[in-house]
C-alpha cells in the first residue's frame, strides 16, 4: 500500500501586500476558476482544505501504479456496466470550466483533470441517484443533437471489458468507482459541446451518469484532458493546449486555458519532452497512460544541488516511479527519497531559498509565491508538500504565475513566467 508523509512547515511574519493589476484577457480562450473561490474558505483553512484535497489525489493517482495485487479490477455488475476502479478522486477537483452541452446548449462547470480520460457529466434520464448541483441536470431527451454510443462503436473500445463479440446491454454502459467513494454509472453517448460564447459546437463522447455518489466540488462532472482516446484533447484532435494558473490565494481571478492554435509560449520559454508511457500490465498501462510523464533529473534549494540519486525519480518498466505534472494536485508530491534529504527540509529562517526543478534540457525555477502559501491578514505563511513512495507530482502550486503548455503532437512540455491574470 503506498504510503506518504505530510509536510506543513508555517512561518509567522508579517507580509507585505503586492496589488497586481489585471487588464482584459487576449485571444480564445476559457476560464477556469479555482474550487475555493465559490466557497466562503479563507487563509489557514484554505490550506488545510487543500492539503487534505492533495492527499486524496495522490493516493487515488498512486493507486493506478501499484502492484498487480492492489492494482484496480474490473467486473461486469448485474447491470451489464464495466467497472474499473477511476485513478482520480471525483472530490479533489482544483480548477473548474464553464462549458454547454447539447442543442439547445445547457451550462454546465466540470472538473478539469489532465490525470484522467473520460468526461462525463450527470445526466437526467431519468437520474436515479444524483449528487445536489448548482446547475440544472443535462437531460439528454431534450437535445436534438444527442445520441447513444453503441457496444460495438469505436467509441466504446477504451472503456474496459467492452468488446463487440460480448456486449452485455446494447449500449456502452460504464461504471467508474472513485477511491473516495463516490462513483458514476451510466452510458457513453454524444452530443454537440461549446466552448466558450460564440464558438462552434463539437459532436462529442462523455459518459451520461444516471446513478452517482459522492460529489465533485461544486460541479456536475468531468473533463479528462489526458492522453488516452476519450479526452477531450484527443476527441477534439487538437496539437497543443495551454493554461496559466493565477496565484493560490487569488480566489477573484480566473485561470485562463488555451486550447489548439491559440496556446502560444514566447520563444524565451523552455521546454522538456514527455517520458513514454510505460508498458506495464494491461489495468495499469490503460490508466497511468492517462498520464503526462516528466523526467525530473534533480532538484537545487537555494545553490546547492541536492545530493538524490537520479535513478528516484526515473520511471519503471513496470510503471512505478516518475514524476507527472497534473491539474489536480495543489501540493507537489516528491518520492520519500528525495524528500527527507537533509539539505531540502525546507527553510529554517523567514527568507526562502530559492527551489529550481532541473527537467530534462530545462530548468524550472520556482518564485516564493510558489513555493509557500501566504495569508497576509494573520502574517502567517506554510510550505506544503507530500512524501510519497512510488510516484511524484507536479502539482497546481508550483504551477501558479507559469504559462504551460503540453504540446502533445511534439510531445513536448513548454514553460514561462507569465502574470497569469493579465492574459
Amino acid at each position: 500500500m503506498a504510503s506518504k508523509r505530510w509536510l506543513l512547515l508555517c512561518l509567522l511574519f508579517p507580509l507585505p501586500f503586492l496589488a497586481i493589476p489585471s487588464k482584459p484577457g487576449r485571444g480564445i480562450r476559457l476560464e477556469l476558476t479555482h474550487v475555493d473561490a465559490r466557497g466562503s474558505l479563507a487563509g489557514a483553512d484554505r490550506v488545510r482544505r487543500a492539503a487534505e484535497r492533495s492527499h486524496r489525489r495522490v493516493n487515488g493517482l498512486l493507486a493506478a501504479v501499484t502492484a498487480p495485487s492492489a492494482a484496480p479490477t474490473l467486473r461486469s455488475d448485474g447491470g451489464g456496466a464495466a467497472t474499473e476502479a477511476a485513478s482520480v478522486h471525483a472530490s479533489t477537483a482544483t480548477y473548474l470550466v464553464d462549458l454547454a452541452i447539447g442543442t439547445p446548449p445547457v451550462a454546465l462547470t466540470a472538473v478539469l483533470d489532465t490525470g484522467s480520460d473520460l468526461i462525463w457529466t450527470q445526466c437526467d434520464a431519468p437520474c436515479r441517484r444524483c449528487f445536489p448541483q448548482l446547475t440544472p441536470l443535462y437531460a439528454p431527451a431534450r437535445s436534438a443533437t444527442y445520441a447513444n454510443v453503441s457496444c460495438g462503436s469505436k467509441l466504446c473500445k477504451p472503456i474496459p471489458s467492452q468488446r463487440p463479440s460480448r456486449c452485455p446491454t446494447p449500449g456502452c454502459a460504464y461504471y467508474f468507482s472513485y477511491g473516495d467513494g463516490s462513483s458514476t454509472d451510466g452510458v457513453l453517448v454524444t452530443d454537440a459541446f461549446t466552448f466558450g460564447s460564440g464558438a462552434a459546437a463539437h459532436i462529442l463522447a462523455f459518459g451520461c451518469g444516471t446513478d452517482n455518489l459522492g460529489g465533485t466540488d461544486n460541479s456536475s462532472g468531468l473533463v479528462g484532458m489526458g492522453r488516452g482516446p476519450l479526452s477531450l484533447v484527443s476527441q477534439l484532435g487538437i496539437a497543443r493546449f495551454s493554461y496559466c494558473f493565477t496565484p493560490f490565494n487569488d480566489t477573484a481571478t480566473s485561470s485562463p486555458l488555451f486550447l489548439g492554435a491559440s496556446a502560444n509560449l514566447s520563444p524565451a520559454a523552455r521546454s522538456t519532452p514527455f517520458v513514454p508511457n510505460p508498458l506495464g500490465p494491461g489495468r495499469q498501462r490503460r490508466r497511468s497512460s492517462s498520464y503526462y510523464y516528466l523526467s525530473l533529473e534533480g532538484i537545487t534549494v537555494g545553490d546547492t544541488l541536492l545530493p538524490i540519486d537520479p535513478a528516484v525519480f526515473q520511471l519503471t518498466a513496470s510503471g512505478r516511479g516518475g514524476l507527472i505534472i497534473d491539474s489536480g494536485t495543489t501540493f507537489t508530491a516528491l518520492e520519500e527519497r528525495a524528500f527527507v534529504a537533509p539539505e531540502g527540509r525546507g527553510p529554517e529562517a523567514v527568507d526562502v531559498p530559492r527551489l529550481v526543478f532541473h527537467f530534462d534540457g530545462a530548468d524550472m525555477e520556482l518564485p516564493r509565491e510558489s513555493v509557500v502559501v501566504e495569508d497576509r491578514a494573520a502574517g502567517v505563511a506554510c510550505l506544503g508538500m507530500v512524501s510519497a513512495r512510488g510516484m511524484s507530482v507536479l502539482g497546481s502550486m508550483q504551477q501558479q504565475n507559469m504559462h504551460v503548455l503540453y504540446d502533445v503532437e511534439r510531445g513536448l512540455l513548454s514553460f514561462e513566467p507569465a502574470k497569469c491574470g493579465e492574459l
